[in-house]
């Protein structure tokens, strides 16, 4: 099956929160003379989008970004989750149903422009999906077994069957090789996948998904994910080859970039 062309379309929404817990004011942290939301949106930007807007929930923000030539959207303060936020942001810019919307978190500062093209593209491609997202390989135990780290199982034309915290897939015969203190544990073949929080969405999904119950897994693993999986939606997932760069959520995480851009 071809691969569309990006040329076809779509639209980049990068959806911003001032508050946070452990970083405050996060999307305005100082990453090499700019803020971090606005080298998230010129990172998006190299992409094959047609347009990349902000979606944020304070006006700092958007003034930061108009500052230095990005388009942004100011939203509502009390959205549940950042899709809700991206929502209203569809709404606000008159997208089509038929849209391909490209979710890029704003603390994601060292996105890949490629991956978001393969992500879009990915939707593009599956017509019997309303979202798509992104997987690689995990080549460590440590990764595999961390509850921090998401894990995904595909079915054999790379739609996923589930997200989970937990280690998956599980082989008979692991745990046994988990508590056997005398081996080293090595990962099951073929190597599990890590999910990678990018997603690209139909439009007029992404609109009725923030009314969708909350599903019961959703919970348990506290995953919004697996509520489109709940209500029989398909997810489609591209597998990337190699891990996406860090994303920002603590103090060191913000260090460690910017003295990567230092260096770069």
């Amino acid at each position: 099956m071809s691969t569309p062309d990006p040329a076809s379309g779509f639209t980049v929404l990068i959806p911003a929160r001032l508050a946070s817990s452990r970083l405050p004011d996060k999307p305005l942290a100082d990453i090499a003379g700019m803020p971090m939301v606005v080298r998230v949106a010129q990172r998006a930007m190299q992409s094959s989008a047609s347009q990349c807007v902000v979606a944020a929930d304070d006006t700092r923000i958007v003034e930061a970004c108009h500052e230095h030539g990005v388009r942004a959207l100011l939203t509502r303060t009390d959205h549940a989750s950042g899709s809700d936020r991206l929502a209203e942001a569809c709404s606000l810019l008159g997208l089509p149903d038929d849209a391909v919307v490209v979710n890029v978190q704003g603390d994601e500062p060292l996105i890949e422009p490629a991956l978001i093209n393969a992500v879009a593209n990915e939707l593009h491609r599956r017509g019997d999906c309303v979202m798509s997202t992104a997987a690689h390989a995990i080549d460590n135990v440590a990764d595999f077994l961390n509850p921090n780290v998401v894990k995904v199982v595909l079915d054999r034309v790379g739609t996923a069957l589930y997200f989970s915290r937990a280690p998956i897939a599980w082989w008979r015969d692991g745990m046994d090789l988990l508590h056997d203190k005398s081996r080293d544990m090595v990962l099951p073949s073929p190597p599990p996948l890590r999910h990678v929080g990018i997603y690209a969405y139909r439009a007029g999904f992404l609109s009725r998904f923030p009314t969708l119950d909350v599903a019961p897994l959703e919970r348990t693993e506290s995953l919004e994910q697996l509520r489109v999986l709940w209500h029989g939606q398909c997810i489609a997932v591209h597998l990337s080859a190699h891990a996406p760069g860090p994303g920002v959520d603590t103090p060191q995480d913000l260090q460690r970039v910017r003295d990567l851009f230092t260096q770069g």
